[in-house]
């Protein structure tokens, strides 16, 4: 079986391809960012407060960052392999902190 994209005109393979970078970049951003923040809150050296305020103000430019990623690769595939990969991993790694019982 053929995949969608493939049998779809150029124009419209061009088309859904920049829908999903920027799907990919609003929210896969988001969430890389998100979760970027809250592990480095666990793993910053600092009492609580500055781990958690360095940790957001640096989420700004991770998500920066990935909008940049999701648009600077030709494939599409790289793209979004390169947002939604970390992010997943970041949030496994959140998950195992919190069942291990490890406070930020």
């Amino acid at each position: 079986m053929k995949p969608m994209t493939k049998t779809l005109p150029s124009e419209s393979r061009y088309r859904w391809q920049i829908t999903w970078r920027i799907v990919t970049a609003i929210f896969g951003g988001f969430a890389l960012a998100n979760t970027s923040g809250i592990l480095l809150t666990y793993l910053l050296p600092m009492n609580k407060i500055d781990a958690l305020t360095t940790s957001m103000l640096l989420s700004f430019g991770i998500y920066a960052g990935a909008v940049m990623w999701v648009f600077s690769h030709r494939s599409l595939f790289k793209s979004l392999a390169g947002i939604w990969i970390p992010a997943s991993v970041f949030f496994a790694i959140i998950v195992v902190f919190k069942l291990i019982g490890v406070a930020p």
